[in-house]
């Protein structure tokens, strides 16, 4: 029986597969490379011709991304994008963007012979049977620089439309970053030194969609956004409007952007709750906060996500 069990095991992974590595439809990001590989990127399908890339913007967008605080990772990598096909003198061509960024700071002992708790090592082993050797693989936050470059593109597109996406902290722990700042450094300065971790919440406000973006039933605005957020590493709760509605009576309810899951002309707000790191008293580099960091992940899904639903409402090829 012992037998026949690892035997169906053993069959099972060898038809697994890693799937799910693409969002969107119409304008969509794959990405691809482990935390420690060689390197990361991704290709960028449906972005329409004719695009003017502005090179600089993806730069500081994917320095918004690296450690800018005393409470982020030491890993220091360059994130120089290094851009393979889809474009020609600085114009999209509409065919297929692919991109790269090394990995050069690389530390692969950090992770021999450690048993990380709360992390995805072990469930990935459970389902391939096998594992990234260090650093977490896909699962690790490393896999977003290639979001942001995805989102950066998709950010451009949306400049066309007026479409703007913003971020701020909202919290660090439970306390108000914005109106209590002094008590949340205290409070940053107080889980660092005790090698411990903390998370908190981002607000993040679409403006300028124009009404009618979202597909009936399943393919709606919200459940969308909530998906593509929910998917970076770490989150953990997603609340449109202020995360008060539920229990707020219909005549005090006012509307958050979206009705049936299609936004309706207004702005789209919502909150995205960040865990905190499990990496803590463990060797290797991690975020004490990984906020500081997210924000701009966040601004990435949301700018993929609504110019998906750009391009499935108008079926645009040029800009």
């Amino acid at each position: 029986m012992i037998i026949k069990y690892y035997f169906c095991r053993l069959k099972y992974h060898l038809f697994e597969k890693m799937g799910a590595n693409t969002i969107g439809k119409e304008f969509s990001l794959t990405t691809f490379g482990e935390s420690h590989g060689k390197a990361i990127g991704g290709i960028i399908d449906g972005c329409p011709a004719s695009l003017t890339m502005d090179y600089d913007f993806i730069t500081k967008e994917l320095q918004r991304r690296k450690p800018q605080t005393e409470y982020c990772t030491d890993r220091k990598e360059d994130d120089k994008v290094i851009f393979l096909s889809g474009i020609e003198n600085g114009i999209t061509l509409g065919t297929p963007i692919g991109f790269m960024i090394e990995n050069k700071d690389i530390r692969i002992a950090d992770y021999k012979d450690v048993s990380r708790n709360n992390h995805a090592d072990f469930t990935y082993f459970e389902k391939y049977g096998i594992a990234a050797s260090s650093g977490g693989g896909r699962a690790s936050a490393r896999e977003t620089a290639a979001r942001v470059v995805g989102g950066s593109v998709a950010k451009l597109f949306l400049n066309t439309y007026g479409i703007s996406i913003n971020t701020s902290i909202e919290t660090i722990g439970n306390i108000n970053y914005v109106q209590h700042n002094k008590e949340a450094n205290a409070l940053l300065q107080q889980v660092k030194e005790t090698n411990d971790t903390i998370g908190g919440k981002i607000k993040c406000n679409i403006k300028g969609c124009p009404a009618g973006l979202g597909e009936p039933v399943f393919d709606r605005f919200s459940s969308l956004l909530a998906g593509a957020v929910m998917s970076i590493p770490s989150v953990k709760t997603f609340e449109f409007g202020d995360g008060l509605s539920p229990s707020r009576r219909g005549s005090e309810y006012i509307g958050d952007g979206l009705q049936g899951g299609i936004s309706n002309g207004k702005e789209i707000e919502f909150l995205v709750g960040f865990k905190p790191v499990p990496s803590f008293n463990i060797k290797g580099r991690h975020d004490i906060c990984q906020l500081f960091r997210a924000s701009v992940i966040v601004e990435a899904m949301a700018a993929l996500v609504t110019a998906d639903l750009i391009k499935r409402n108008f079926k645009i090829n040029k800009i």
